[in-house]
């Protein structure tokens, strides 16, 4: 009897099994259409405030230590300055805040103040002069009855300048530190043992540019946001500057006219006097595909400009 008890249990299971029977998930097409949902995308990375991109250039990034050079080797072309130079622009570029313009062999501040007349080149808001002012390797550890580690670190220390290309005046300077180490271990012999590690070197100075380049970041962003009208047309002002500025439509921007400039006894430098609002614009098609070519179209809203003030006027940014 207890046989066939348990039989009729065993098939009790194995028909309930049989007769459960799996249901399907129907997919469920979204509301929000394909071309909605890639348009919502594009709106969420357009910046909240107006971001208009700064054009720098890195002059100069030099090796001041000893090491990594030789008898032969030039001072601009060391392998260290150009690996700094490198992953400076690299992290500028990866910010999304920069227009970063190459200058190889730019040594002398000089030829920037020329580049915009004498040739095809652009001009920046700022030029930055750095170097590596310390570069060091140390190599410790502790031995024991049967345990041996090593330790292998690496420092690095860069500063960099920031200078007005106009004037000369380097208005801002920072010093950034890094230090990237490695270490192994051995008990009776067994474990691992580590080589000369060359990796640390350019982690050092990895973590010394890093440690800059939020002051660069903050420095820059916060000279005046400003931009220039390319071209007028009827009743259409074309502006320097869209989407990825931070520009919309709808916007309000004030165009504003250079007044004067006076040379300074005190320092000697020559001082704009502050500009005079003479119009306001309002932002009615957006244009262009990079931050290279994109630009806005905007209608007169009040005051009165004319092609002939091309080369006095700018553009400033209002409060949404």
């Amino acid at each position: 009897m207890k046989l066939i008890r348990i039989v009729s249990v065993v098939l009790a299971f194995v028909f309930s099994g049989c007769a459960t029977v799996s249901q399907r998930t129907k997919p469920v097409e979204s509301p929000v259409g394909r071309t909605e949902q890639l348009e919502a995308q594009k709106e969420i990375s357009i910046p909240k405030t107006k971001n208009y991109k700064r054009k720098i250039a890195i002059a100069r990034f030099s090796n001041e230590t000893n090491y990594g050079r030789t008898l032969m080797s030039d001072e601009f072309l060391d392998n260290v300055g150009k690996q700094a130079s490198d992953m400076l622009a690299v992290q500028l570029i990866k910010s999304g805040k920069f227009l970063v313009l190459e200058r190889p062999d730019l040594e002398r501040l000089q030829k920037e103040q020329k580049i915009s007349e004498t040739n095809d080149l652009i001009g920046v808001d700022a030029l930055i002069l750095g170097s590596v002012t310390e570069f060091g390797r140390s190599v410790g550890g502790k031995s024991g009855f049967l345990s041996r580690t090593k330790l292998q670190t690496a420092r690095a220390k860069v500063s960099i300048r920031l200078v007005d290309q106009q004037t000369g005046h380097a208005f801002f300077s920072a010093v950034g530190a890094g230090e990237a180490s490695t270490e192994s271990g051995e008990v009776a012999g067994y474990g691992s043992q580590a080589a000369y590690d060359a990796t640390l070197n350019d982690r050092a100075i990895s973590v010394a540019i890093s440690d800059v380049i939020d002051n660069i970041i903050t420095t820059l962003e916060k000279r005046p946001w400003r931009t220039d009208i390319l071209d007028i047309q009827d009743d259409n002002i074309f502006v320097s500057g869209g989407r990825l500025q931070g520009l919309k439509v709808g916007d309000m921007l004030i165009v504003m006219k250079r007044t004067k400039v006076v040379k300074s006894k005190q320092s000697g430098f020559n001082i704009e006097l502050p500009p005079e609002k003479i119009a306001t614009v309002k932002v009615v098609k957006l244009f262009g595909d990079n931050e290279v070519n994109e630009g806005s179209v905007c209608n007169l809203v009040s005051g009165a400009i004319d092609e002939t003030m091309l080369k006095d006027i700018f553009v400033e940014g209002m409060e949404r």
